[in-house]
């Protein structure tokens, strides 16, 4: 979908139940993912990251998010990055919320290509290009849609690491 200045407000009405539910086990909290990127076009899905001290801090916050409705998913594949996914219907448009230790690959890798595309814009043309073209192929394959932006999102990391 065309970039929505809606998606915003909805991480901040996300970002707020997530802080009002384990605020005081995390330190901050982060929009990532392509509608944290103005202008970008994207899934209408929000990606949130909270983001832990350690490891150490995962039980307590996976048990405080349990009685609020979410379930831990584990790592799904992505090292430094603990996923949760909502039993109910909390009123939000669908998110897709992160638990990550401040100093892991996953964290640091959703910053750097956030903020690598917020600095450039033509990467980020190109970027939503990669994704349209993909959606347009892989519609009803999010695997093969995902898979076909590797190569991509690794040449930004690289990028963003080299600067």
């Amino acid at each position: 979908m065309p970039y929505d200045p809606a998606w915003k407000a909805e991480y901040a009405r996300i970002e707020a139940r997530m802080l009002e539910i384990c605020g005081d086990l995390i330190i901050t909290a982060e929009h990532v993912g392509s509608t944290s990127i103005e202008g970008l076009a994207a899934k209408p899905v929000i990606d949130i990251d909270l983001v832990m001290d350690s490891y150490d801090d995962l039980p307590a916050i996976i048990e405080r998010l349990a009685a609020f409705g979410y379930e831990h998913q584990g790592n799904l594949g992505i090292e430094g990055r603990e996923a949760f996914r909502g039993t109910q219907d909390d009123g939000f448009m669908k998110f897709h919320l992160y638990v990550c230790p401040k100093d892991g690959k996953g964290y640091l890798e959703h910053i750097a290509f956030r903020d690598y595309l917020r600095s450039s814009p033509a990467a980020s043309q190109e970027y939503q290009a990669v994704k349209q073209r993909l959606a347009e192929k892989y519609r009803y394959n999010i695997d093969a849609y995902c898979e076909g932006k590797t190569s991509f999102v690794t040449s930004i990391l690289q990028q963003a690491a080299a600067k």
